[in-house]
């Protein structure tokens, strides 16, 4: 078995990407219900259609990202996703890294701890 590669290999992570990461983090979902995550999560600034949501989705399974799981019973139609333990590490690698960037923003007045 090949070893695992770093997580900080992976970035930095596509805003597609980090999306659908973060949508996994809680829970498995069908490709409907990350969209919906998303989209809710972004107050609706960010919309994943179809043809980046799933062609994502097929690239994080081969890179190892994510998983497709289990039909559910009742339910073949949706293919359901759930986050690797490399996804789950590569999502926190970007976070950290995400925030160090607002930690310089906010360091250089650029941004405040309160949102306008």
């Amino acid at each position: 078995m090949p070893p695992r590669p770093d997580a900080r290999s992976f970035l930095p992570l596509t805003a597609a990407v980090f999306h659908i990461l973060l949508a996994l983090a809680d829970e498995d979902r069908h490709g409907y219900g990350i969209a919906r995550e998303v989209a809710e999560a972004t107050r609706g600034d960010v919309h994943l259609g179809p043809g980046t949501l799933y062609g994502t989705l097929v690239r994080m399974t081969k890179a190892g990202l994510v998983a497709e799981t289990e039909p559910r019973p009742g339910d073949d139609r949706r293919r359901y996703f759930r986050l690797t333990p490399l996804g789950r590490e590569v999502a926190k690698a970007e976070a950290h890294r995400l925030a160090g960037l607002v930690g310089l923003a906010r360091g250089k007045s650029l941004i405040s701890r309160s949102r306008p």
